[in-house]
């Protein structure tokens, strides 16, 4: 039986985690998105065994959070006193004249059981990383991805890509909303 990966695990993973193929497209600022991953990792205990997973994972449209809204998602968890103190820095800001600017909120849904595994024996992570990325960037569909990463600790590898979509997405997203007079 497998254990739960470690904090040290994870932050391997993160470290680990490598993009073949990046989406050329981006989160859509209006609508909801849906990428496709191709996630390759070596065994640990094999040579040259090789594990694909591909998945989908699906990215809410961006929400708004008025500074407000933010400081209740980022106390949500916390004691009245923590709520109170929020509220009295907020009410010093309005006073001094100071705002905090919007943040874009983004939700992602991933259902490990649509997960699909493959196996493939007596090639190299990198053999397989160069085929399945040609692969790919002939297919030209702009919301396909293709990640290497490891194995143990494979949805880190995930959390790294996303984190890294949100990343390049994100100023789109606030053009996108600013051109419509929406922030």
């Amino acid at each position: 039986m497998q254990h739960p990966p470690s904090a040290d695990d994870f932050a391997y993973a993160l470290e680990n985690t490598r993009l073949i193929v990046a989406p050329r497209g981006r989160i859509a600022t209006f609508g909801s998105t849906t990428f496709h991953f191709q996630l390759i990792t070596e065994l640990m205990d094999c040579v040259d065994d090789v594990r694909i997973r591909e998945g989908s994972m699906h990215a809410d449209r961006p929400q708004i959070l008025a500074p407000e809204g933010l400081a209740r998602l980022l106390l949500e968890g916390f004691g009245e006193k923590a709520h109170e103190f929020a509220d009295q820095f907020a009410e010093r800001l309005r006073a001094s004249g100071q705002k905090l600017p919007a943040a874009l909120r983004y939700g992602f849904h991933f259902r490990r059981s649509e997960v699909r595994e493959t196996l493939v024996r007596g090639e190299s992570i990198d053999s397989v990383s160069d085929r399945l990325g040609a692969l790919a960037e002939a297919a030209n569909d702009p919301l396909r991805a293709v990640v290497q990463g490891v194995d143990d600790a494979w949805e880190g590898c995930l959390l790294k890509f996303t984190l890294d979509l949100i990343g390049t997405s994100a100023t789109g997203n606030l053009g996108d909303l600013r051109g419509r007079g929406l922030l």
